[in-house]
């Protein structure tokens, strides 16, 4: 499979601690697949590790990273995400390393996997993943893409629920009328994703629960014997009563995704799940689920206008103001519900005149009625001014307003003054 003309790649990329994977379409519209390791096989886990070769300044990545280090040929280094979170510098045979150029050899490294469908100099989008967004996330995520120096300027995040939303929004309807639930199971827990629809509003909104259940560590199974029958049962019964908890209503689909379910020991709690229910596994939700969610943000689906995700990260409410149009008075929509709140922005231009306040209308989404915030531009000099107004978030629930004075054309010059104030909208 190649690439023709002028088509760009659009990418989904699962950044986790412990490995990532990478799904990818040729167009907006595009069936989505994802890079396996080995032709042929769904090897789709790319160990998120560096080898550093012994004595010289050669890096290997994932699993030859792996092969490297267990050889006693380099030194390994893992948890590069969480490593490039705590910022602190890594010190590798004396020497000093900046722990998010270390994150983002391992990302262009990665990404040469790519020369199985394509040049990475083709790629038009990429939506990153990861199991949460927050400040420090955005922050490492942008220094990585930014050392990377891709041709293209469509980069964007989203955490693991919305890519589970958008993997959801792609699949028949009959799966997903009501609710639909993932089981994640990595490491030493069970992560449960709970995705429910309120079909009573117009567009529907969609909410996802999550809850995690400390659970066995993964490890592979013993090959047989009694032990290898106590360690199914346990984690059979473990899961079970898991299951048993979660499903307090009608669930229309569930997908179980992670390593620790690609062995075959589930056979009651299998069994409790398919009752009246469709059940599907695998290994690479997320990855197709930022793929899906960057085609959604490049040409926007049936199901996405028909469908609105309030997830974590969602600015929750519709905020705008009273504006003066023609002589008229009408709603002007500054930030609308449903945006990822760190990348909620927007500015614009006005005239305030007899007074010196900023007022806004916050209307939400679901269960509350509006409010108005209002903004008090203290010392403000004069009756009549042009201002220009930022709005912008810095958490899910805290608006900030930064308005600066233009002054009046000939009437007065701008003072240059600006205020800013910040708001819990909810």
């Amino acid at each position: 499979m190649g690439l023709f003309n002028n088509e760009r790649l659009i990418l989904g990329y699962d950044l986790g601690n412990e490995f990532c994977q990478i799904s990818y379409a040729f167009s907006d519209t595009g069936e989505v697949e994802t890079l396996s390791q080995v032709a042929g096989a769904e090897n789709f886990s790319i160990p998120a590790v560096l080898c550093k070769r012994a004595g010289v300044n050669q890096w290997f990545y994932g699993k030859d990273a792996l092969r490297y280090a267990e050889e006693e040929q380099g030194i390994l280094v893992e948890n590069l995400l969480e490593l490039a979170l705590d910022g602190e510098p890594i010190i590798i045979e004396g020497e000093s390393y900046d722990p998010v150029a270390l994150l983002a050899l391992f990302f262009k490294r990665s990404l040469g996997l790519l020369t199985q469908v394509a040049s990475s100099e083709r790629i038009g989008a990429l939506m990153i993943t990861c199991e949460m967004v927050d400040n420090r996330v955005l922050d490492v995520l942008n220094r990585m893409v930014a050392a990377v120096h891709l041709k293209t300027d469509k980069v964007a995040f989203q955490s693991h629920t919305e890519s589970y939303y958008n993997y959801i929004l792609r699949q028949p309807g009959e799966l997903w009328l009501n609710r639909s639930m993932l089981f994640d199971y990595r490491s030493n827990s069970v992560r449960v994703y709970r995705m429910e629809c309120n079909r009573k509003t117009t567009p529907v909104v969609v909410f996802i629960d999550e809850t995690i259940h400390p659970f066995y560590a993964w490890e592979p199974l013993p090959e047989e014997g009694a032990v290898r029958e106590k360690r199914i049962h346990e984690l059979d019964g473990a899961l079970l009563r898991i299951a048993e908890n979660a499903m307090q209503s009608q669930v229309e689909s569930v997908y179980l995704i992670g390593d620790g379910f690609e062995q075959e020991w589930m056979k009651e709690s299998l069994r409790y799940l398919c009752k009246g229910r469709r059940v599907f596994q695998g290994n690479n939700l997320f990855s197709k689920g930022a793929c899906y969610g960057m085609q959604e943000r490049l040409s926007v689906s049936q199901a996405g206008r028909e469908h609105v995700f309030l997830g974590r990260d969602k600015l929750k409410a519709n905020i705008g103001m009273q504006v003066l149009r023609q002589g008229e008075e009408s709603y002007y929509a500054l930030l609308d519900a449903g945006v990822n709140w760190y990348e909620a922005d927007y500015t614009v231009e006005l005239y305030i005149r007899d007074g010196n306040e900023l007022t806004l209308l916050v209307t939400p989404l679901m269960g509350k009625n509006s409010k108005e915030a209002r903004i008090i531009l203290e010392d403000f000099p004069g009756n009549i001014a042009r201002l220009r107004a930022h709005f912008f978030l810095e958490a899910e629930n805290l608006l900030v307003i930064e308005a600066q004075d233009l002054g009046f054309g000939e009437f007065r010059s701008s003072s240059r003054r600006v205020w800013q104030e910040k708001i819990q909208i909810y």
